[in-house]
């Protein structure tokens, strides 16, 4: 089978690694890759969000199956364009991906079908945010409606925050149009998890449970990331929360997009809040999640290629699914000054180290190779992901292998599953 993995980051690292151990992969491709993807993927010099082209490589190479990474792509309809010329694409459709390149369509579509989530406003004029924001008083929750790379959520514990928030994202637009609507919410009270399901519109598979660790520094301070760690499993997450979810939330939100006449395949991501009334949708996604996807990959014991083949075939109701025991975690190393403005070119030191690790992996994000050197090419450089038959004995293997590695500026958390050691947080 000949298959083309759309993206550059970490989570498509973890994705190409994980599809390169399946016995059904003959040809192995990557658009545009990044300097840890392209050795074992062959590099394909498109843009993710370059639609026509991708289109038309995937038709002249006759690949077989194509997985999309990011949500940016979903969002500007690479599956319909696929699935128009007849290739095989595990993703939502455009159309699907609404529920997470729209804050506001999502919001509507939970509170139309009672999904449970946390009560909301919606606005497209400052003047009116800010009079609610001021009537309702804080802490309240600010949210960008569209695709701003995980960073369009501000939490406002002040009316300075919030009325701050309002401006940074409706006058100042520093996410563009993303920000031209806003959702107000109530900020809920709980431990967040990331729930993934892979679903083909009708039998939902679940994944492990992740946590991701959304804010740049130690205790959860700091301003908002693409994320900075995950592990996996979330023991937050228990069987029975898992039930409940399952019947509460993931079918329900597949039913309702079916009422809405969309039939949604892929990856559905809800990001939840383990609140004491019950778990609630803070938002969704349609794809894998980055960073919990380098830490849910390397405990999937089953081939990845037949569940994804099942899904965009219709048949997930036969699939089998098997994961390894124990835990696994990931520390995102960032570039200084990420997730502001941040310098790249700069040189990475150690990661011939993990070379021949069988429970430690370097998962390349914002990197690229410059001749025999890797280079740091993005904001979140690197994914440090290990195994290990429980959390702190994985978390141990990361950060021993994160004191090997060396580039200008770097920047990590060192406190990422503090909330299932249970442990103080050193800040």
């Amino acid at each position: 089978m000949r298959v083309l993995v759309i993206g550059s980051g970490g989570r498509e690292h973890a994705l190409a690694w994980k599809l390169s151990q399946s016995p059904e992969i003959t040809k192995l491709f990557c658009a545009p890759g990044n300097g840890g993807i392209n050795e074992i993927a062959e590099p394909v010099d498109i843009s993710a969000e370059d639609v026509d082209a991708l289109t038309e490589f995937a038709e002249s190479k006759d690949i077989d199956l194509t997985i999309v990474g990011p949500e940016s792509a979903l969002a500007k309809g690479i599956v319909d364009a696929f699935e128009k010329r007849g290739l095989r694409i595990f993703g939502p459709s455009k159309a699907a991906s609404r529920l997470e390149a729209s804050k506001v369509f999502s919001k509507n579509l939970m509170k139309k079908y009672h999904i449970p989530t946390g009560q909301f406003a919606v606005f497209d004029e400052p003047q009116a945010a800010r009079s609610y924001v001021r009537q309702l008083g804080v802490p309240i929750v600010v949210k960008a409606d569209g695709l701003c790379g995980g960073k369009g959520t501000i939490v406002a514990h002040t009316l300075s925050e919030a009325l701050g928030a309002i401006d940074l994202l409706m006058e100042d637009k520093i996410f563009k149009q993303a920000g031209e609507r806003i959702v107000i919410e109530e900020r809920l009270v709980g431990e967040e998890v990331s729930f993934m399901v892979i679903t083909d519109g009708v039998t939902a598979v679940p994944l492990l449970p992740a946590q991701d660790h959304k804010r740049l520094h130690n205790g959860d301070k700091g301003p908002n990331t693409g994320g900075m760690g995950a592990y996996a499993p979330a023991p937050a997450m228990t069987p029975e929360l898992t039930a409940q979810v399952m019947e509460q939330v993931i079918h329900p939100t597949i039913r309702a997009l079916a009422g809405e006449g969309i039939a949604f395949k892929g990856v559905l991501y809800a990001g939840l809040m383990l609140t004491g009334d019950g778990p609630k949708v803070l938002e969704y996604n349609v794809r894998f999640g980055d960073p919990e996807a380098q830490a849910i990959l390397p405990m999937l014991k089953s081939d990845l290629v037949p569940l994804l083949d099942d899904c965009v075939e219709g048949r997930l109701s036969t699939a089998k699914v098997e994961w390894h025991k124990g835990s696994c975690a990931c520390v995102v190393m960032a570039s200084g000054g990420y997730p502001g403005d941040f310098q790249i070119g700069k040189e990475i030191q150690g990661l011939e180290s993990l070379k021949n690790s069988k429970d430690v992996w370097a998962f390349h994000a914002g990197t690229k190779r410059d001749g025999d050197r890797v280079v740091t090419w993005g904001g979140r450089v690197l994914n440090i992901v290990a195994t290990g038959p429980d959390l702190e004995t994985a978390l141990k293997r990361v950060y021993d292998a994160i004191a090997g590695i060396r580039f200008e500026g770097m920047q990590f958390r060192t406190d990422i599953g503090f909330r299932a050691l249970k442990k103080p947080v050193a800040t």
